[in-house]
């Protein structure tokens, strides 16, 4: 699903964000990518779904070697991705329901099928009932899971999170990971990374570990490793 060979960050400020990364993440999976702040797990996701290219190095995301892809075909890798991240990036004048609708009619989806398919996602997140809200009506872990149901909805092959539950709380956290192992245990492999230590050592999934940009673990059934 996700196979990284010598890829390499480096930004134009001279700044090295990875170093001859070399990883394979199989379908299915569930990761957790960790490390102090600064480490380059930001930039190893970003480069999954093409934000970010690598300075050098060869990465393939479904099949497809994520470098050669031309700008006018990124959306189209991007559509067998859901991407969620720390802030949520809901429109703001558009309710739950259209939020989550927006990615289907993007892909010119039929009508009948985005209101089955919002309302599948909806219920997996328990938010079926809050349909007709609108982002400032709900709390920070509601609409952490609309965006969640926003980034499912249209079946992806991979989710990314990037730091998911790094404004909420606890209990909130916890929630929110939980619908990730639901959306993982339907086949999706799910790439995240995160700070929560108490979430990673209780989960039990791989963890990848970055550090001054290189990877420095990578264990099947791996713990936080890290007091921040």
């Amino acid at each position: 699903m996700i196979q990284m060979f010598g890829v390499s960050k480096t930004y134009n400020n001279g700044t090295v964000a990875l170093s001859d990364i070399t990883v394979n993440i199989e379908k299915g999976e569930f990761v957790f990518v960790v490390g102090p702040s600064g480490a380059g797990k930001s930039t190893f996701i970003k480069m999954i779904f093409r934000e970010e290219l690598p300075t050098s190095g060869k990465l393939i995301v479904n099949g497809r070697n994520v470098c050669e892809i031309p700008m006018a075909e990124v959306p189209y890798l991007r559509r067998s991705l859901g991407i969620v991240f720390q802030d949520y990036r809901l429109l703001p004048n558009k309710t739950i329901h259209e939020n989550i609708a927006f990615a289907m009619r993007v892909i010119e989806a039929p009508r009948r099928e985005i209101q089955k398919r919002v309302n599948t996602v909806l219920d997996l997140v328990g938010l079926r009932h809050k349909a007709r809200h609108f982002p400032a009506q709900l709390s920070g872990g509601e609409q952490q899971r609309v965006a969640i149901a926003r980034a499912i909805v249209n079946r992806p092959a991979i989710v990314i999170a990037d730091e998911p539950t790094g404004n909420l709380d606890p209990e909130t956290s916890w929630d929110i990971v939980k619908i990730f192992e639901r959306v993982n245990k339907n086949g999706t492999t799910v790439v995240m990374a995160t700070h929560d230590k108490t979430i990673v050592d209780a989960m039990k999934k791989r963890v990848i570990a970055i550090e001054k940009s290189r990877i420095v673990r990578d264990e099947a059934k791996g713990a936080y490793g890290y007091e921040d």
